[in-house]
């Protein structure tokens, strides 16, 4: 099984990429919103807990997310595979899904990151915010504090996945398929 994590700031193209890597290796998306959100919208146990945090502007524990990540995995045993996306986000989330996983004999394949110049990303970002309207992303200062706390909090997990020959930092500049291109050939050779 091909289980990838994919990194990189606010404005790196992660979201676009997901979509290729999807795509071409049959993967399934895991993103962290979009379970909280599906997991709110069904009403189950997990995601009445999670709505009760969200409505007290807290975030949500990650007994929470794991359950709703343990339950995902779960109901997809025909997989290829996953993309992690927006988790893990510290060091102690990434050792509960390496739990998780090596329970199921699953492990993390590899941590992609997406690395792009910080003035790059804060010229996508505006131009981001121009079109989608997010009022995050049409103040730079917004933007840098983004990316600041981004580099901080992702410091710790490029270490770790790093110590396990697991972290793959992938130049994210230049054209959309040029970047694809460079993540597949990464990917081919993880999954070999």
């Amino acid at each position: 099984m091909l289980n990838i994590v994919l990194f990189g700031p606010p404005g790196a193209g992660k979201g676009t990429q997901a979509e290729f890597l999807i795509e071409t290796f049959g993967l399934n998306h895991l993103s962290t919103g979009d379970l909280l959100r599906s997991e709110i919208a069904a009403g189950t146990q997990l995601g009445i807990e999670a709505q009760n945090y969200m409505e007290k502007g807290e975030l949500v524990p990650d007994s929470v997310v794991i359950g709703m990540i343990k339950n995902k995995l779960a109901l997809s045993n025909n997989t290829k595979g996953f993309i992690f996306d927006g988790f893990p986000r510290t060091v102690e989330q990434a050792k509960v899904l390496d739990n998780l996983l090596n329970e199921n004999k699953t492990p993390i394949s590899g941590m992609l990151n997406l690395e792009v110049e910080k003035q790059e990303l804060i010229c996508r970002l505006l131009s981001r915010g121009k079109i989608s309207g997010r009022t995050d992303d049409q103040s730079q200062s917004i933007i840098e504090n983004r990316i600041n706390v981004y580099n901080e909090k992702t410091f710790p997990l490029i270490q770790y996945y790093s110590q396990q020959n697991k972290y793959y930092g992938i130049n994210g500049m230049g054209v959309i398929t040029e970047i694809a291109e460079r993540l597949k050939e990464v990917v081919e050779k993880i999954d070999n």
